[in-house]
């Protein structure tokens, strides 16, 4: 990963630094690993997201026709 510093400004590149990192979920991924999580919980976490991805794809889907 790259970040480009223009015009000696630190402070737009860090909020981009951050911005990208973000996106990747990075800081996510960091707070997720900061304890041990059993291979249950994970489990039961992991079926959690997909139902909530899910149901959140279903809201956009247009209807079916007949």
């Amino acid at each position: 990963m790259d970040v480009i510093v223009r015009g000696n400004d630190i402070e737009k590149a860090l909020r981009d630094l951050k911005r990208t990192l973000q996106k990747e979920g990075f800081f996510k991924e960091i707070k997720k690993r900061k304890y041990y999580e059993k291979p249950s919980v994970k489990k039961k976490r992991k079926q959690a997201e997909a139902a909530r991805r899910r149901r959140k794809a279903m809201r956009y889907r247009r209807p079916e026709r007949d």
